[in-house]
Parts: C-alpha cells; structure tokens; sequence
C-alpha cells in the first residue's frame, strides 16, 4: 500500500543519509528537512514518495557523472522527467524538469549536477533498494 511505502521510504530515508556518497538527502519525512512540520501537516504525518539526494563528486562534472552512473545502474526504476506514475521513477533534474535553464539558474534553484531525484511507485520497496545498490556499490564516496 502506500501507506506502507512512505513509511519504508522514511526509514529508507534515514537510512540514506548514513551513506558516504552522499552528499545531502532531501526527504521531507526526516525532522531534518527544513519543511519537515510543514510536510507533516499537510500530508497527514507522512514524508511523501519523492526523495531527493546529492551524489558526492570532486567537480560539478564528476557530481554528474557519479548521478548518471546511479540512474544508468538501475534496471527496475524508469529515467523520465515525469513524475506521478505507480511505476518508480529515477530522474537527474539538471538535464530534465530544469533543463532548459541556465547554470546559473539551475544553481540559483538549488539544482545542481549531481542532485538526483526519485519518485517511489508501488514497488516492494527492498526491490528498490536492491536496485540503487547497483550502482551505489560501484561508486566510491
């Protein structure tokens, strides 16, 4: 259900931000999120099914390279800029929702290169995880 999902996706959350490729997590469910009350009134106590986090890298490029590495790892998830299927879908919003802005925009936004984004379907989420772990287990933080 999808009850069930955002709870696991706030332990997944959690569980996220331990992870040393990381460089943030965005999660509305985790009380470190700046909105966190703000989700949690008016989503019912809930964090939601989108989570978002920054993959560590040296450069910006090498931020980018590291998320396209991550997305192009998964074989459950769907690479689309659209967000609202009951299909999971995993996305790099630089080159897709914000594509057509400028850099400088981009950053003004907060979205960088290496920011990736996933929206959780209705999947087992353990199937999910599994499938991220393809290619976070071959890059190094």
């Amino acid at each position: 259900s999808r009850r069930r999902h955002t709870r696991l996706l706030t332990v997944t959350g959690v569980q996220t931000c331990a992870l040393p490729i990381f460089a943030r997590v965005y999660y509305p469910g985790l009380a470190s999120h700046p909105q966190h009350a703000l989700a949690m009134a008016q989503q019912g106590g809930k964090g939601g099914a989108v989570l978002s986090f920054d993959v560590r890298g040296d450069s910006p490029e090498m931020g980018r390279k590291n998320a396209f590495h991550l997305i192009d790892s998964t074989r459950l998830m769907s690479v689309t800029a659209n967000l609202g299927d009951v299909k999971t879908i995993i996305t790099q919003p630089a080159s897709t929702s914000h594509g057509r802005l400028t850099e400088a925009q981009r950053l003004e936004a907060g979205i960088q290169q290496h920011l990736v984004r996933v929206a959780v379907g209705l999947e087992n989420i353990e199937d999910l995880k599994a499938d991220l772990s393809r290619g976070l287990d071959t890059l190094s933080a």
